[in-house]
């Protein structure tokens, strides 16, 4: 988030990890509480798509960590939800039942959705979904999407996976990119938190360590199947 709102709590106060509230999952809401140093495009967006994403950060107990989206990709507020004010949840893989709209599905990171979730291959042994604009698009049918806008996925993870399973999906996302004309980036939910795919594909060649983003914060790893 390039802005964020002060926690809802002391510096030193109790956080928690409630396992509900999973990391780009959208959330639907009832209000949106002000909160101070409020970016002035906030109201207008929320008026526009009452919708938060969650993020990965620890929040007090009774809050959900989670960003607003404005119009450009300057606006992005990260801010403190109340459960009580959540209406409805839309996980990634949720988002992939949903079909965009009839002037929009020929945007190339929605030609790139049809041709993942349409071919044969290793994606289809994982829960995944859309993220970033096309998933915020699917959930909240605002447009979101640009013709130069990438597709973001998010692939579950929880098992160790070998690298030629690895490889074959990074192998996959590339060749529906290139067909649809975009990039596709993928992030695996794995045990020790968010790791890009195309970080993890250069264990094979060298590389010893990953960045895993997780709710208390982002650490380098050997192996993200393995946590302390």
């Amino acid at each position: 988030m390039r802005v964020c709102a002060a926690p809802p709590l002391a510096p030193d106060g109790p956080r928690t990890d409630d396992a509900c509230w999973r990391p780009h999952d959208l959330l639907r809401l009832a209000r949106l509480t002000p909160v101070q140093d409020e970016p002035a495009w906030v109201r207008e967006a929320f008026a526009r798509a009452p919708f938060a994403v969650v993020r990965r950060a620890q929040a007090a107990s009774g809050f959900v960590a989670a960003g607003l989206r404005g119009g450009s990709r300057a606006e992005r507020f990260g801010t403190w939800i109340n459960v009580e004010d959540i209406e409805s949840i839309a996980s990634p893989e949720s988002l992939l039942a949903i079909e965009p709209s009839s002037a929009r599905i020929a945007l190339a990171a929605f030609a790139a959705l049809a041709l993942l979730r349409e071919t044969p291959g290793p994606l289809r042994d994982f829960v995944w979904g859309p993220t970033g604009s096309a998933g915020f698009e699917l959930a909240t049918q605002v447009p979101t999407l640009t013709e130069s806008s990438d597709l973001d996925l998010l692939i579950r993870m929880p098992q160790r996976r070998n690298m030629a399973t690895i490889e074959a999906l990074a192998a996959t996302l590339a060749r529906a990119a290139q067909h649809a004309g975009t990039r596709v980036d993928a992030q695996l939910e794995t045990p020790a938190g968010g790791v890009a795919l195309a970080e993890l594909v250069q264990l094979s060649s060298g590389k010893t360590r990953v960045l895993a983003r997780a709710r208390d914060g982002a650490r380098l790893v050997a192996d993200p199947w393995r946590t302390s």
